[in-house]
């Protein structure tokens, strides 16, 4: 990316709230420095341009229907580097859930008769249709992460999503092991980069960064034995996030 031109940023959202471009949004004082650097020149939560002139495209939101598939891959030809923000379009998030059951079931119980008439396919992440170079993972996503990964993206170097579970910061914050409190938590088989948010605000932790790589021998094992618990055990009490990662799943416990 030339460094004598501001990189022109374009914002893109499929299935979902668009919750994540409204923290993005959010950012503030961040955000006005952001602008400093960069050319934003589609952003519909903040603007009422819509250019298509862009070096890099941020998407949010699941791939679910098959025109998703042909826009998706017209703006991954288009831009030089493309951003995932947020669960649904790092791992489907909660449109996965409707991949729990055959597809024809899933559309008759939504639209009924009509069901036949819609236009939907499997959810899926950005990344199982095009090559994706950076992740913001998160439902909602954390600012901070956003930031650090801007800056990444600015500098043309490589973010590193964390891969160790969400336990880790949740200790560095000195918080009291939700399992203490008798509460589940999917903390121990979640990967961080979140700063453990969630607890830190009196909630639990749902899964929404995705499994950290090989939970079963990576993930919180202290966590795990102290309470007798397995991973299938976490993982089958919560279907928010989980479901929609079903594949990787069944490759880290089949």
């Amino acid at each position: 990316m030339k460094k004598q031109s501001k990189p022109k940023v374009a914002f893109f959202d499929f299935t979902d709230c668009e919750g994540c471009q409204l923290q993005f949004a959010n950012m503030g004082q961040t955000l006005l420095e952001l602008i400093e650097q960069v050319d934003i020149v589609n952003f519909r939560e903040i603007m009422s341009e819509s250019g298509q002139d862009y070096d890099v495209a941020i998407v949010e939101g699941a791939i679910t229907t098959d025109n998703d598939v042909v826009r998706i891959k017209k703006i991954r030809e288009k831009a030089k580097v493309l951003v995932t923000l947020g669960a649904c379009a790092t791992i489907a998030g909660v449109n996965g859930i409707k991949n729990r059951r055959p597809l024809e079931v899933a559309k008759k119980t939504v639209y009924g008769e009509k069901g036949v008439l819609v236009n939907t396919i499997k959810a899926m992440a950005v990344h199982e249709v095009v090559c994706v170079d950076y992740v913001i993972n998160g439902c909602p996503v954390y600012i901070p992460e956003v930031v650090a990964v801007v800056k990444c993206l600015l500098m043309g170097k490589p973010y590193v999503v964390p891969n160790y579970p969400v336990c880790v910061e949740c200790k560095m914050n000195e918080n009291v092991c939700l399992y203490e409190k008798d509460q589940e938590c999917m903390g121990p088989v979640t990967r961080a980069g979140c700063n453990s948010w969630c607890i830190n605000s009196g909630n639990r932790c749902y899964g929404c960064r995705g499994l950290v790589d090989k939970p079963a021998s990576d993930a919180a094992k202290d966590i795990l034995q102290k309470y007798g618990l397995k991973v299938e055990d976490i993982l089958n009490s919560f279907t928010l996030y989980n479901d929609s990662m079903g594949e990787k799943y069944d490759q880290e416990f089949k």
